[in-house]
């Protein structure tokens, strides 16, 4: 089986930086293959990354993006492999920066996000039109910031389902807040500008140690 793979954005020679953004992307329900660079859901979140990494490193953030081993979440395989400890891996080859972690997930990648959020790494959670299911645990959320945003037109996840998410997260969670995209589905390719503007913007925000994130219902 193929090992994960971290895609890195580093800063330029001679800057350290001062927080990480670390992205998940989509999957499957189901599935074994390996994730390649012919992965529609890998490269979504390759582009978002190269769109969003100027702002992130004028901010002296750095951005890295994982490469899951496989492409489903496969909770139907008694240990079956699974995104979730390709997160942790990640985010144990991010304590060589020493500083604090967003993770930005999109679809299965965001769901992936709050199962590792308990992780004392994680300042946050960005989840993009998240995959979320009602059995999805909230209590790794304790005292993390989560960020939400769906389109009411998207027919793969449930923008119903993230509002539900959101609830219940909000007696854990630092701070909730939903954002409704509008008119717009699940693979980011409408509007493409306004959902890299919410990553980025949403993710340093969540960074910035002068701000103190608000809770929203």
């Amino acid at each position: 089986m193929s090992h994960p793979s971290l895609t890195t954005f580093d800063l330029p020679e001679g800057r350290s930086p001062r927080a990480l953004i670390l992205m998940l992307h989509g999957g499957k329900q189901s599935g074994l293959t390996p994730v390649d660079g012919r992965s529609a859901s890998w490269r979504r979140s390759h582009a978002m990354a190269r769109a969003i990494v100027p702002r992130a490193h004028a901010a002296d953030v750095a951005v890295w993006l994982l490469r899951y081993r496989v492409r489903g979440w496969n909770a139907h395989l008694a240990d079956g492999p699974s995104p979730v400890p390709d997160a942790r891996w990640a985010l144990e080859q991010a304590s060589a920066l020493d500083v604090p972690v967003v993770l930005l997930g999109h679809s299965m990648g965001a769901r992936t996000s709050v199962h590792v959020a308990d992780d004392p790494r994680v300042r946050g959670v960005v989840a993009l039109a998240p995959w979320f299911e009602p059995g999805d645990p909230v209590e790794l959320l304790r005292g993390t910031a989560l960020r939400a945003a769906h389109g009411r037109t998207d027919k793969i996840t449930s923008a119903r389902r993230t509002r539900a998410f959101c609830r219940r997260a909000e007696p854990v969670a630092a701070s909730v807040r939903f954002t409704d995209m509008g008119r717009v589905g699940h693979y980011m390719l409408r509007r493409v500008e306004q959902w890299n503007d919410y990553a980025a913007a949403t993710s340093l925000e969540l960074l910035d140690p002068e701000r103190e994130p608000g809770r929203h219902a």
